[in-house]
């Protein structure tokens, strides 16, 4: 898709929540490059002023920053209104992702309601709020980045991985509803990507990063297919095909996800490989 039929489509504003380093600044970068003026929305204030002025510089577009915890009452509301002057044709939500791995009951119940919070509730208001005037002029996108965590349960994910099958199946069914109206969704199912958080993960084991994917190749990739929806598995064999469990028992999708959660730590930018373990 052209520049320009880009910014017809899906502007001119597009908002990147979790947009202020890996996947989430790709997205940023990639939607600036394409014509699109960015609003970047994250917690760390400093990191996401000096990110502004770094998309201002290379790629000319106007760029807004809104310091936000997605995971408190009202933030969405706080965004809807700091964006309210302007026309929103593209939302990412690539915020959500768990610190850490480990059994259901070994973390605090206010953490798990976070989590619940940031995953379910704001998503799902992100998605009323500004897929509902794209609704109404017949144009614009929605990605929601989700995990391949979602497939099925898994020991020491219980509630991340619930909070992004809630994710995956939103976008799907709000495709589904919206895809006749001109505006397109995307569920992006992600494995284990090149990021900041990533690295400090397995820094913090001494384990090597093995194969991941560039967070670039993320981004130019979605918005490349993002009309091709509901789902797009990023790196899979075939992208916009099902579960990579296909016809596997569901206890044994369980146990299979369980064993590759007892070895890697699972958020939505370094999950293995569907090959790996299934968990996209």
């Amino acid at each position: 898709m052209t520049d320009a039929a880009t910014n017809n489509k899906y502007g001119p504003w597009g908002i990147v929540a979790g947009g202020s380093d890996g996947v989430g600044a790709a997205f940023a970068h990639e939607m600036a490059a394409r014509g699109l003026n960015v609003v970047l929305v994250a917690r760390r204030i400093p990191v996401l002023e000096a990110f502004a002025d770094e998309i201002r510089g290379k790629h000319g577009v106007e760029v807004r920053t809104v310091a936000l915890d997605l995971s408190a009452p009202g933030a969405l509301a706080e965004l809807a209104t700091a964006t309210s002057d302007v026309e929103v044709g593209l939302f990412v939500y690539n915020a959500g992702g768990d610190d850490f791995s480990m059994p259901f009951l070994d973390k605090d119940l206010d953490t798990h309601l976070k989590l619940i919070h940031r995953n379910c509730d704001s998503v799902l208001e992100a998605a009323y709020r500004f897929g509902g005037p794209m609704v109404t002029r017949g144009r614009g996108g929605v990605v929601l980045v989700t995990s391949g965590a979602a497939w099925a349960g898994g020991a020491t994910l219980a509630t991340y991985g619930a909070t992004k099958a809630f994710d995956l199946i939103l976008a799907e069914a709000l495709w589904a509803e919206w895809r006749s109206g001109g505006v397109d969704v995307l569920s992006l199912v992600l494995g284990r990507t090149d990021t900041p958080s990533m690295r400090r993960v397995f820094d913090a084991k001494g384990e090597p990063y093995g194969d991941l994917a560039d967070p670039e190749d993320v981004a130019r990739q979605a918005l490349d297919h993002l009309p091709d929806g509901p789902t797009w598995i990023f790196g899979a064999p075939e992208p916009t095909g099902g579960s990579p469990f296909g016809a596997l028992p569901r206890r044994d999708a369980v146990l299979a996800m369980s064993r590759g959660a007892a070895t890697t730590h699972a958020d939505e930018t370094n999950a293995p490989p569907a090959a790996d373990d299934g968990r996209g």
